[in-house]
């Protein structure tokens, strides 16, 4: 996705809402019913589209669910192998 300035002005209604204009949807590629990522940068409020990932480190592939957290099977290999359940050679 390359970044360009729309230069689009809405208002907040009562709520604290704003409708994300269609221009911006689709240089997101967000359709109806897709998770976006709202969050604070300084100055600016940022809108991505969300994107489920390791909450060690940020890796999006192989993914299992633990506690309600996501961790990749990398990090999980790392962790046995940090706890000495696995050796650290040991290629799995």
């Amino acid at each position: 996705m390359t970044k360009k300035n729309v230069g689009i002005v809405r208002k907040l209604d009562e709520l604290g809402r704003i409708t994300i204009p269609i221009e911006l949807r689709r240089a997101l590629g967000a359709e109806n019913h897709d998770e976006l990522e709202i969050f604070a940068d300084r100055d600016k409020v940022v809108i991505k589209k969300y994107e489920p990932s390791d909450i060690f480190t940020g890796e999006t592939k192989d993914l299992y669910e633990f506690h309600g957290k996501l961790v990749s099977r990398k990090s999980i290999v790392e962790l046995a192998k940090l706890a000495g359940i696995i050796s650290q050679d040991e290629d799995v």
